[in-house]
């Protein structure tokens, strides 16, 4: 299966650059993926496709604001490091700009001197190992001189930036949003629950990766990222009692899925578990848990439209893009959602 198969045509003015005001006002699309049939509603209405005795499995990491502008010392000009992983040491690997001049032995420098750093090293793909110095909590720090680390298609400065977490994020580490999860309101959350349908979470740490095109021609050479990812024993009995009564595992967006689906047993049972992930799911995959899936509309050629197209089928995919495009839905992670069973 070629990349270019995952390919659609998408007007640049259709990609969203702001969040809407209302969180759960966004649109929301049905997909029946028996079917290929789709109807067009608002998120508030998603309660009105969940069944008492589901459940629904939510992401709660939280993203860093990782991304930190500063000055390269001792000349002051300006620089970039966007931080990716933990590699503990007060060391992170890191994208850096301009990358030809921050290389091993550089001096970095940010907030006036409350944050400074040097890169240690240099990995394969040429990201930098950075090490910190700071006085007090780095996260702390962090919060005080970071911002949050938009994906590159997104030019608008973001105003408010809880706007690019989720209502429900807890565990800090993401370096992007896991965008379905945007859309939720404590209000909404309240209504589903009231329904009797089961609310769990995982956390998976989102990286950059997911932003990374698909640029092998076929799309099984190309190899995918690691996240690392965890499911609690609160949230395996969860989604096994629901499986057993006959209910539907719902999962809000790819990183619960892949979540879900990386740690499943065979027969779809779950157990609790942590660790590192670069599960690579397209069509053909044998989905052993996911029975419906909340999602937002992916970018062209992402291993995300893969993996919704393993779900729904590719052509049922297309179609339903195809839709959204002549419906002028809003697309990418600010933009609306849909609704995939």
């Amino acid at each position: 299966m070629k990349t270019s198969d995952f390919y659609y045509e998408l007007p640049p003015e259709l990609i969203a650059q702001t969040p809407i005001e209302k969180r759960d006002a966004s649109r929301l699309m049905t997909l029946d993926r028996n079917t290929g049939a789709v109807t067009h509603h608002h998120f508030y209405e998603l309660p009105d496709f969940l069944n008492p005795g589901d459940c629904l499995i939510l992401n709660d990491s939280r993203v860093l604001p990782a991304r930190l502008l500063g000055q390269r010392l001792p000349g002051g000009g300006a620089c970039e490091v966007l931080l990716l992983i933990d590699r503990g040491d007060k060391t992170w690997e890191c994208l850096v700009r301009p990358g030809r001049k921050m290389r091993t032995g550089a001096k970095l420098s940010f907030g006036d001197g409350e944050l400074t750093a040097e890169v240690v090293g240099e990995v394969e793909d040429g990201n930098r190992l950075v090490r910190f110095n700071y006085e007090g909590i780095f996260l702390e720090v962090l919060e005080r001189l970071g911002k949050m680390p938009l994906p590159p298609y997104i030019k608008e400065e973001l105003q408010d930036q809880e706007r690019y977490q989720t209502v429900y994020s807890k565990v800090l580490g993401s370096a992007a949003a896991p965008t379905a999860g945007l859309h939720f309101t404590p209000e909404l959350l309240e209504k589903i629950a009231a329904k009797g349908v089961g609310i769990g979470y995982v956390t998976l740490h989102v990286g950059l990766g997911t932003f990374r095109p698909v640029k092998e021609e076929n799309i099984t050479d190309h190899e995918m990222h690691s996240e690392y990812c965890v499911i609690s024993q609160e949230t395996a009995d969860l989604i096994n009692r629901t499986r057993a009564s006959g209910g539907r595992c719902i999962c809000v967006g790819t990183t619960s899925c892949r979540t879900l689906e990386s740690w499943a047993n065979d027969d779809g049972t779950m157990e609790a578990k942590a660790g590192w992930t670069s599960i690579y799911i397209y069509p053909g995959y044998k989905f052993k848990v996911m029975d419906g899936l909340v999602t937002n509309f992916h970018l062209p050629e992402s291993t995300l439209i893969m993996l919704v197209s393993a779900f729904a089928g590719r052509e049922r995919i297309l179609d339903a893009y195809q839709e959204a495009v002549r419906e002028k839905y809003r697309f990418f992670s600010f933009g609306d959602a849909m609704f995939i069973s």
